[in-house]
């Protein structure tokens, strides 16, 4: 339930200055009021003078580091970042978790879970449990929160934190196309809010009564401002502004090659693409002989849809290199939690493809005399655009 902003930080305040504090960060902006800096860390380190609480603030340009003397130097900083208008804070200190974020109306949303802890593999000490969003998250109780369904949220919130760089500051738009019941899209923004990330969000799902289902989450989630839903088609729906990240989580078949346009055309920074089936590919394989000696990879079923499943998605990240993204293709979860457990993960650096890479992708998709639906949709795009 939303509090009083002035109680909600006087909490935070205390957990700033707590001895036990061992990591804050501060960002985002309040509507109509933006902070003197983007973003503001704060950890206890300890130099050879003694203890200290070392405060990192970026301006946009460059960061500026200091370090204040526990006491009337430490507090007087401390209110000083809390009297910006920062829109999220997230602390986290040896015994507990806070997560506040001030919503448009200038109330508090605030998110408190305490400290997870463990055994190692050793079996010799307590040491803390290292979870990308905490176990106790409101989240998991929306969901149903059993433990497999928490491992592929940290796996997939892991995969997604390899990819966006440590020192993201400022605004962040995203999309999650096909988005589905949305547990993967409201893990996603309540780990990058945690991260103090000012987040916008969109899923888009065809589904009406889908879309009616999130909304409401969203708003038993404290998070209706910035999480918003839109029923649409992956190709038709409406986004706007475009995003910097693009989300397409277990989209069947061709609708992961509608979310790779999309963001292709939108020139996403980020994109993250869970594949689902494949069956474009496989009808195209059936349609024609296969060339040389390779008949017999396509000669049984179960192995053209294998070979079907590979080949689709290392054309699909062939084509994005050829769009001047960088992409790796990696495994987010175990197996034995889903079968469809290949990312594609690819960052945009708007680098020219090499005569090489064009040269490949032509001879192989010649050779077996295939038409991507991608290559399809991004030429169709081309021709529009």
């Amino acid at each position: 339930m939303p509090q009083h902003l002035d109680v909600a930080l006087a909490e935070v305040r205390a957990l700033l200055l707590d001895p036990g504090l061992t990591r804050a960060v501060a960002a985002g902006r309040r509507r109509g009021e933006p902070p003197t800096v983007v973003r503001a860390e704060l950890r206890p380190v300890a130099l050879k003078s003694g203890s200290r609480l070392q405060i990192v603030t970026d301006d946009g340009a460059r960061p500026y580091t200091r370090n204040v003397e526990p006491g009337p130097e430490a507090d007087a900083a401390v209110d000083a970042l809390l009297a910006e208008p920062f829109g999220n804070w997230h602390v986290e200190t040896a015994t507990a978790t806070l997560q506040l974020r001030v919503t448009k109306r200038g109330e508090a949303q605030v998110h408190r879970a305490a400290a997870q802890r463990g055994t190692d593999p050793t079996g010799s000490h307590d040491r803390a449990k290292e979870h990308l969003l905490d176990p106790g998250d409101p989240l998991f109780a929306a969901i149903g929160g059993s433990a497999a369904k928490r491992r592929q949220v940290d796996a997939f919130l892991r995969a997604l934190a390899a990819t966006l760089p440590d020192d993201l500051t400022g605004p962040l738009r995203v999309v999650d196309l096909g988005c589905g019941n949305a547990y993967l899209t409201f893990a996603a923004y309540r780990y990058l809010a945690g991260r103090g990330l000012d987040v916008e969000l969109v899923g888009v799902d065809v589904r009406e009564d889908q879309r009616q289902r999130n909304t409401a989450l969203a708003g038993e989630l404290g998070c209706a401002d910035q999480v918003r839903f839109v029923a649409g088609t992956i190709l038709d729906a409406a986004v706007e502004p475009a995003p910097d990240l693009v989300l397409a989580l277990h989209a069947c078949d061709t609708a992961t090659d509608e979310a790779l346009a999309r963001a292709v055309g939108w020139r996403a920074r980020w994109v993250l693409a869970a594949p689902c089936c494949h069956h474009d590919l496989a009808a195209q394989l059936r349609a024609h002989p296969a060339p040389g000696p390779y008949d017999p990879l396509v000669r049984q079923g179960i192995l053209r849809e294998r070979f079907a499943d590979v080949l689709t998605d290392a054309l699909r990240a062939a084509l994005l290199r050829l769009h001047g993204y960088r992409v790796e293709v990696v495994e987010f979860v175990d197996s034995q939690h889903t079968p469809r457990n290949l990312l594609l993960r690819a960052r945009y650096t708007g680098a020219e493809p090499t005569a090489q890479q064009r040269d490949e992708y032509r001879a192989l998709i010649g050779e077996w005399q295939l038409t991507p639906r991608l290559q399809t949709l991004l030429d169709r795009q081309a021709r529009s655009g």
